[in-house]
């Protein structure tokens, strides 16, 4: 089937099939083992960093790749159809804390932060969500004051990607006084990391899929963060975060591509060895129907996230089109997995097989980084905020 609908370079191709190259080798004979243990592979992190998969939307100057947008979602897909916790990891680190340092981060911070980020001695994570504020994210309450020359930051975060190894974690806190709230606008982007004072690990939540990502709560006690590690401007943080979550959507719709593809290549396999009737099943039209549905939607959502990333490299805004695909994507990947454990009947639905994982990985696709309601509510507002500046 294929991978991309529009011509690749050399380089890009050689850069998917060094991905592909690595999730066979070194990741795909222990991903069930993984899953069953809820179990993050550390040595994983400097592998994929030694490779460049860490740093690969960084200028080589800070001593990643300085690769473009559909370069990296094409090495994150291949990881996806592997090991969507894997994956993760590769899209929150690539997405969120590193392109948020790049963007807004001072030359200090990019020098002490980001070219070990970029070089995978350092995992980067990204801390917005609150046990009481996920879609609504702007309602925090995790409070920074500002003591001397450190701010001190006191709340629970929630839903943190990667947190239990996460080295260089972007949180998000407010700094409006609580009797001056100022929304969105009172809150703040800080560095934190897990041996500064008053940090502590919270609960590690037992998720359904994605179990070989640990999902953790942050608590933050009387943390002390230094000054230097504010991000950008204070009160600003809110804004960075969303901007950042434009392209950490592109690499969970990636995430979704990859897994429906693994759903569809099981499910073909399958259909092509299983034989009822007196026949594979594959010569069976329901299934014929199934397959060639799966095959599209794929393929439709793979079309709309390369789109999606060749217009940010051009520098178009993408809050839009970065939503579509999420949206297109995650469905994509929850439908086609459901097809999939139905191809295989009762066989889908134990652990022997492989698809009963990638079903249970699916689901939280629709739901992190934006669920599929949030992201038609800014779909729907970009296309009336079009057409009220159009002539028409």
């Amino acid at each position: 089937m294929p991978w991309a609908l529009t011509p690749l370079t050399e380089e890009q191709r050689e850069i998917q099939k060094l991905a592909r190259d690595f999730a066979l080798a070194e990741i795909a004979p222990h991903s069930a083992a993984w899953d069953r243990d809820a179990h993050f592979e550390p040595s994983l992190v400097p592998k994929m960093g030694e490779l460049g998969f860490l740093g690969m939307m960084i200028p080589e100057q800070y001593d990643g790749l300085g690769l473009d947008t559909l370069t990296y979602l094409l090495a994150l897909e291949e990881i996806a159809v592997v090991d969507a916790s894997v994956a993760v990891m590769m899209s929150v680190h690539n997405s969120l804390p590193t392109q948020m340092l790049l963007r807004w981060g001072t030359e200090e911070q990019k020098r002490k932060y980001l070219k070990p980020m970029a070089r995978g001695e350092k995992l980067g994570a990204f801390a917005l969500s609150e046990p009481d504020a996920g879609s609504d994210a702007a309602s925090l309450r995790t409070q920074a004051v500002r003591d001397g020359d450190s701010w001190v930051l006191n709340g629970t975060k929630a839903w943190v990607s990667s947190g239990t190894k996460g080295d260089v974690i972007l949180a998000m806190a407010r700094t409006d006084a609580p009797d001056d709230r100022r929304g969105a606008r009172g809150i703040s982007t800080f560095i934190v990391t897990p041996d500064m004072p008053g940090f502590r690990m919270g609960k590690k939540e037992d998720k359904m899929g994605l179990r070989a990502s640990p999902t953790v709560q942050l608590v933050f006690d009387n943390l002390r963060v230094p000054a230097e590690n504010l991000v950008g401007e204070a009160g600003s943080g809110f804004i960075y975060a969303m901007q950042s979550l434009d392209n950490g959507r592109l690499g969970i719709a990636a995430q979704s591509v990859g897994i429906a593809r693994a759903a569809l290549e099981h499910a073909a396999a399958y259909a092509a060895e299983r034989r009822q009737f007196g026949k594979p099943i594959k010569e069976f039209q329901a299934i014929q129907f199934k397959l060639a549905d799966m095959a599209t939607r794929v393929s439709a959502s793979r079309a709309l996230l390369h789109a999606a990333a060749t217009a940010k490299d051009r520098g178009q805004p993408v809050t839009q089109f970065g939503s579509m695909a999420k949206l297109m994507a995650s469905e994509t990947a929850m439908w086609a997995t459901t097809q999939a454990v139905q191809i295989f009947g009762g066989y889908g639905y134990v652990k022997d097989y492989p698809v009963e994982k990638l079903f249970r990985d699916a689901k939280v696709t629709e739901i992190y980084e934006g669920t599929s309601e949030i992201q038609r509510i800014v779909i729907a507002r970009e296309l009336y905020s079009q057409l009220g500046s159009s002539s028409l």
